[in-house]
């Protein structure tokens, strides 16, 4: 780990074969309970001890190296490859700190981190694991394997002010972080694990993966089976950063949402889970499952968000809430159904973004700055992962992935245009004549006459344009409908049929008993005189 020495902050010089005593016994105790299998205080040494020696000793400094440290865990192999993971992680976490004054990190450091990963992953791949690993650490270094990933494409595309030693060490290293080798790792992982399978064979009965949590109680492993499995959510948010979002759909398909799964025992799986599937429903013009998704994860967050206020991932989870209320305005803006979304959910959406929602339907200029600004503060950060050219002249293209998003988004908005108008229209009849409809959308009923056929001009270029734009493909194949309503045409009359929404009384009185509970719960913490 050469590169270990190189990412020292202010102060005192650091010495990377220095190790405090306090560092020593926590490598020794964790390598005590790694090798004894002991989840529990894995997971409190995890989270907990690391984090309060890292804001301790090492705010302004990296960790010792990983040769320094080998001796407190007699060498082993597969827990120094742990430790290095944990080690660039701190550093990625320091370099992108404001408060840090850390230096950046440099592609040689990137790359390091780029073959840690490979060897941990070759290790778990062609090798024998035996060991069990909290499910939150497991699914960090899959969610930190993918994050360095695009941390690297974004880094590379910045050339313009790049030094003559940065550029070097970029053509020194082109091959890190290539995009086919990180899908091939994971790929490898979801299929080597086979977690497909054996969320299968739960389905009939025949696997008892969820109700365990992933873990292995016949004293097995479960690190390749729990990377196999968090693998499938970040192969989808790869495929959302690049932009293919039918495959990023396709490879989370084992993991049956509607149900209780694993993926929501670590709320940041859980989230990053639901943000990119419905992202990218919405860019597949699947609004109504992309509201349906957006709704229920929002909903978990208003009500247990104030259990993860210690947690290190509280801020990107109040981070991606926003975001995600972000995404389920513009999805309601162009496929309003307010009847999938809860009240409390509605409550929270309308204090935040009436105004603008209230705009997106106008579809003027205004409305389009509206759906810009909300899709460029919500979308995820896209990347190119194709190596710059740099026998070229040097520029910045970290914005081009982004760039081109946008436009295909503000183009499928401008083609929506005048089907806002249409629907408001068609949900006051039950049968309107096509020329009355015309007469409403302020078209001139004689200038389309003049095109030879009213009739088919409207069917053809306005109303079969709603039809296309309110149906997308599932998953299966299979045509789906996002309205709430359906028509059809007869000698110049549109037939509506409102589909009507079922009515749950029972989500009613299960808030309203929630309510009572919190009610008689402060009642009884009043203290009477």
């Amino acid at each position: 780990m050469a590169a270990e020495g190189g990412g020292g902050g202010g102060g005192a010089v650091y010495d990377p074969s220095y190790v405090p005593d306090s560092v020593k016994t926590f490598v020794a105790h964790m390598y005590r309970h790694v090798r004894e299998k002991n989840v529990y205080e894995i997971h409190q040494m995890y989270e907990g001890g690391f984090q309060r020696l890292s804001d301790r000793l090492f705010r302004d400094a990296p960790w010792p190296a990983a040769e320094a440290v080998s001796p407190y865990c007699d060498g082993d192999h597969v827990f120094l490859l742990l430790y290095r993971e944990l080690w660039y992680r701190h550093a990625y976490a320091r370099a992108s700190s404001s408060s840090s004054s850390s230096a950046p990190l440099t592609a040689g450091q990137r790359a390091e981190s780029w073959a840690n990963y490979c060897d941990l992953f070759s290790v778990v791949l062609h090798g024998v694991v035996n060991m069990q690993l909290p499910n939150q650490w497991l699914w960090d270094m899959v969610d930190e394997f993918v994050y360095q990933f695009q941390s690297f494409c974004q880094y590379r595309a910045k050339l313009k002010n790049k030094s003559d030693d940065e550029l070097h060490q970029l053509k020194q290293f082109d091959k890190a972080w290539n995009v086919y080798g990180v899908l091939n790792y994971l790929q490898a992982l979801v299929e080597k694990s086979m977690i497909a399978q054996i969320l299968e064979r739960e389905k009939e009965g025949l696997e008892q993966f969820t109700a365990t949590d992933g873990y292995d109680y016949q004293g097995g492993s479960n690190v390749l089976k729990m990377l196999g499995y968090y693998s499938m959510i970040g192969l989808l948010r790869i495929h959302c950063l690049l932009g293919d979002y039918r495959t990023g759909l396709k490879c989370l398909a084992p993991i049956d949402l509607n149900q209780q799964g694993v993926y929501t025992i670590v709320i940041g799986s859980h989230i990053s889970a639901i943000y990119h599937y419905g992202f990218a429903n919405l860019m597949m013009r699947r609004y109504a499952e992309a509201i349906h998704e957006f709704n229920k994860i929002l909903l978990y967050i208003l009500k247990y968000k104030q259990y993860h206020q210690k947690s290190l991932q509280y801020d990107q989870i109040l981070k991606k809430n926003e975001q995600m209320y972000a995404l389920l305005a513009v999805c309601l803006s162009l496929c309003p159904q307010h009847n999938l979304i809860d009240e409390n959910v509605s409550t929270q959406l309308k204090e935040k973004y009436n105004d603008k929602m209230t705009k997106m339907q106008r579809f003027d200029e205004e409305a389009y700055a509206a759906y810009d600004e909300l899709f460029s503060y919500a979308c995820p950060k896209f990347i190119t992962p194709s190596p710059p050219a740099l026998d070229q002249p040097l520029t910045n293209y970290n914005q081009d992935a982004y760039r081109l998003q946008l436009k295909l988004f503000l183009y499928e908005v401008k083609q929506q245009q005048l089907l806002s108008g249409i629907r408001s229209y068609l949900k006051l009849y039950s049968t309107i004549t096509i020329a009355k409809l015309a007469q409403y959308m302020e078209v001139d009923e004689a200038t389309l006459r003049a095109m030879k056929n009213l009739s088919q001009y409207l069917y053809r270029s306005i109303l079969m344009t709603y039809k296309h734009k309110m149906h997308a493909v599932d998953n299966n194949g299979k045509i789906v409908s996002s309205a709430d309503f359906d028509f059809y045409i007869k000698e110049d009359v549109i037939h509506v049929m409102e589909s009507k929404p079922i009515k749950r009384h029972g989500d009613y009185f299960l808030r309203q008993i929630l309510k009572f509970e919190e009610m008689i719960g402060e009642l009884e913490k009043v203290q009477f005189d």
